[in-house]
């Protein structure tokens, strides 16, 4: 690797890493477990990296725990161009796909092309999610902020007035990377309707 190279290289990584810092300013619905304030989706990507770290167990076996932590660094990187998108929105999901495809285009391609390739197809490997990391990143992403709603008396819940069957809808995808996180997370749903937290 010539000096002019290895400089172009490094350039690009440090655009890349300077672009990024923008995901600190992108704003969740969520707010933070104490309900003091919304959560950024830098915060909610470190968080889920280390409920990976803390919850491995619950995966299936052979999970690559590894390849789910990078997943999960990655995962929200798009949200720089196209923004948060409120999960219980319909509309706005629909709208979504097609603006994160070129944020992720834009935003990977500022590094060096195998790097770009790479972190591309994490992204794309967790929306997709057809492999069993890939599964199991989803289902942590989906269980954060039902353990934030169940701990701040519904949260957003109450403030977006979502139903106890639209959470259910998303506790699916739980179960379908981890059988454990996901009667776990249907505990919280339950309890959190019992105590008035959530509508039924």
């Amino acid at each position: 690797m010539t000096t002019a190279h290895h400089q172009d290289r490094m350039q690009a990584q440090i655009t890349f890493i300077l672009e990024i810092d923008k995901l600190k300013r992108v704003l969740r619905r969520n707010t933070l477990i104490d309900g003091s304030r919304r959560e950024n989706d830098a915060e909610h990507s470190w968080h889920l990296g280390m409920l990976a770290m803390v919850m491995g167990e619950h995966a299936e076996p052979g999970v690559n725990l590894d390849r789910v932590v990078r997943m999960l660094l990655v995962h929200d990187i798009v949200e720089i161009d196209a923004g948060d998108t409120f999960i219980y929105d319909v509309v706005a999901v629909e709208a979504q796909e097609a603006a994160e495809q070129a944020a992720a285009e834009r935003i990977f391609g500022l590094l060096p092309a195998e790097q770009a390739r790479e972190f591309q197809e994490l992204w794309e490997e967790f929306e997709a999610r057809a492999t069993p990391e890939a599964r199991f990143a989803k289902a942590l992403d989906r269980l954060a902020p039902i353990m934030a709603n169940h701990h701040n008396e519904g949260g957003t819940w109450a403030l977006y007035k979502v139903t106890a069957s639209q959470v259910l809808e998303k506790v699916a995808i739980i179960v379908a990377g981890s059988a454990t996180l996901g009667a776990f997370a249907t505990e919280l749903v339950e309890m959190s309707v019992a105590r008035g937290h959530l509508a039924p």
